[in-house]
């Protein structure tokens, strides 16, 4: 069954020639710039959109699996932060953002060539509520794994199967994920989250996410690691650093880390947007 969704995505990339790759540097998108690249080779794209809601490890990691793959790599600015409809935090900010985002690669691959663009939305992205997919959908890209069925799970064990060493990569969605809907998204908002996240990650924890209310940090880790958290991290040091980026209060979610958390808090309307 992966082998012939495999075979599937090399057929599409094929059928298609030329192709420009939304490339976050994700375990998604870059198995896709990899598929792309083993098939069109330097008639594949990959290129980043780099904002202040991408972390700069995030970018430098995007460039260096681009460097391992071998498919050509350029980097965009985007201008979300410009533009009120995303700042505001609405329940569709990803609409917004990727909106941004395509109305900034759309053009790009029509004056180089590209006659499609291509992003890394998966099958199981289908089932959750993911207004950007739509904003993505009304400018003509494509999503090859979703078109062929292929589940987060499964791009992993693509991803391994194809030799990528990162197949195994945390999920890292755009900083602004981190804000419940309607508080305000700064710059400063999003270096703060982005930094705290960073010392997290070099003590030991990789599955993680600091979820940003007001002056409050909360912090989510798999469930499993929270023990081991509490009594091997120096706490106080721990509140320290991250009043010294700008929280006033440090919590521990004790349900642990759970994608798409935040959206629990929509109502069943909004959810069934989804379906749009």
């Amino acid at each position: 069954m992966l082998e012939q969704k495999l075979k599937q995505l090399k057929t599409i990339f094929a059928e298609m020639e030329r192709a420009l790759i939304a490339y976050s540097g994700g375990v998604d998108s870059t198995l896709v710039a990899k598929i792309a690249y083993d098939v069109l080779s330097d008639r594949a794209l990959a290129v980043t959109a780099e904002s202040p809601s991408l972390l700069p490890e995030e970018l430098e990691d995007a460039r260096i699996q681009a460097a391992t793959i071998g498919i050509t790599h350029e980097v965009v600015q985007t201008h979300e932060m410009e533009n009120p409809n995303y700042t505001s935090n609405p329940v569709n900010r990803c609409y917004f953002c990727k909106s941004e985002l395509h109305d900034t690669l759309k053009p790009l691959a029509l004056e180089r060539g590209y006659p499609y663009v291509v992003d890394g939305v998966n099958g199981d992205d289908l089932r959750d509520y993911r207004p950007g997919i739509q904003a993505a959908k009304e400018r003509g890209a494509r999503s090859p794994l979703a078109e062929v069925g292929v589940t987060k799970a499964e791009v992993r064990q693509l991803s391994k199967q194809l030799g990528l060493p990162w197949w195994d990569k945390p999920a890292q969605p755009c900083l602004s994920s981190r804000f419940p809907y309607g508080e305000m998204i700064t710059v400063a908002k999003l270096q703060r989250v982005g930094r705290a996240e960073i010392y997290l990650r070099k003590l030991g924890f990789s599955n993680l996410r600091v979820r940003s209310e007001g002056d409050t940090a909360r912090i989510e880790l798999l469930p499993e690691e929270i023990k081991e958290f509490v009594v091997t991290t120096d706490l106080p040091k721990l509140v320290a650093e991250f009043q010294e980026l700008g929280f006033v209060y440090v919590t521990l979610d004790l349900e642990g880390y759970r994608s798409g958390k935040l959206n629990q808090v929509l109502s069943q309307d909004v959810i069934s947007m989804k379906a749009l």
